[in-house]
């Protein structure tokens, strides 16, 4: 049990957003209130998450026939649909939004016509890392609100298609061995645990901020042989240790959960690389700007860190699709920065670091 004290000594993430909501007298509340539906979905979503093979939603949906596919051309979870459902169900009603899009959805979702409609959008990743589900690895959901058209029309897809400057909002919560809901406002970055006593966020983590530096790296080294050169010279450096360019000792991680990889590097720094690559050139990069790279470059960059495509900031990018794919490297700033330097800076020859030589673990 935590003690009495220190619970009460601590905000709810309601009282976090009426405090923030001093701030602008004019406010109306729906903002506020559209955050806590989004949190009552992580909640349920959590649940869900936490009962594991008790609760009948583990596997593929719609196992019978080979699993469905999204739009994303990914065979879905049966906690995909689910955490997508919950999504939709715990937002559409209030009168807070104008439509939603989804990582799940092939179009943007219209608000039902016996609901009033609202003043922003929705859009979200109902379960990041859902491919770790069945390990138990910790995975989440990510989501961004952006202001919606005054019309009152059904929303179309040219609604979404801001850049990450534009976003009112982003966060995510992770479903990990606590259950945390990590969010900006646009006034830094704030952390909050559920309280299974109280059933309640409360405020645990308040303004975090990211390492300037760091020695700590994530990539998948299996995709080594896509890599562009800067990429090459950047992992390179790294491997190279204290006796190389860098001149000292780097780890490398990777959990391939998004919100587990951007979690760590909120708690404690790193740099956090998933480039564009030439494994499928028909692809500009693997991770979806609207659904992740933009949320999560928000909550980067409101942290003192760096968001970026590893060639200009990734809040500059404007959306051209819904489903858009793009490179991301996160983290760090100080190493962010260095990465874009290496892609501004002409193509040096590919070193011969053990590790991806030409005879070596990760090279036939």
């Amino acid at each position: 049990m935590p003690h009495t004290k220190s619970v009460t000594h601590r905000s709810t993430l309601t009282q976090f957003l009426i405090e923030e909501r001093r701030r602008f007298p004019d406010a109306s509340g729906d903002f506020n209130a559209l955050i806590l539906d989004v949190a009552i979905a992580c909640k349920a979503i959590a649940r869900a998450v936490a009962f594991g093979e008790l609760g009948g939603v583990m596997g593929n949906h719609d196992a019978e026939s080979g699993g469905s596919i999204n739009v994303q051309g990914e065979t879905q979870k049966k906690l995909d649909v689910l955490s997508n459902q919950v999504f939709i169900q715990r937002t559409e009603w209030a009168g807070h939004l104008a439509g939603m899009a989804s990582e799940e959805m092939d179009l943007p979702y219209q608000i039902p016509a016996q609901y009033p409609r609202g003043k922003y959008l929705l859009v979200f990743d109902p379960l990041d890392g859902s491919s770790n589900i069945d390990v138990n690895v910790s995975v989440g959901s990510i989501f961004s609100i952006l202001r919606g058209p005054d019309s009152g029309a059904d929303v179309c897809e040219a609604d979404f298609m801001q850049s990450g400057a534009k976003q009112v909002a982003a966060g995510y919560a992770l479903y990990g061995p606590t259950t945390m809901l990590v969010l900006s406002v646009g006034n830094g970055v704030n952390g909050f645990t559920l309280d299974p006593n109280l059933g309640e966020f409360m405020l645990t983590h308040p303004k975090l901020q990211i390492p300037e530096d760091t020695q700590e790296f994530a990539i998948n080294a299996s995709n080594s042989r896509f890599w562009e050169a800067p990429v090459k010279r950047y992992v390179d450096e790294c491997l190279a240790g204290k006796t190389g360019p860098r001149a000292k000792d780097f780890n490398m991680r990777w959990i391939a959960s998004m919100v587990a990889e951007a979690h760590r590097i909120l708690m404690r720094g790193g740099v956090f690389l998933y480039p564009r690559d030439t494994k499928d050139t028909s692809k500009p990069g693997r991770l979806r700007l609207l659904y992740e790279a933009n949320p999560i470059g928000m909550l980067m960059e409101q942290a003192g860190g760096r968001a970026s495509t590893g060639e200009m900031p990734m809040m500059g990018v404007q959306p051209t699709s819904l489903h858009q794919r793009i490179g991301l490297v996160f983290g760090s700033k100080n190493e962010v920065e260095r990465i874009e330097r290496y892609h501004a800076e002409p193509q040096q020859k590919e070193s011969n670091t053990p590790l991806f030589a030409e005879r070596s673990l990760f090279r036939d």
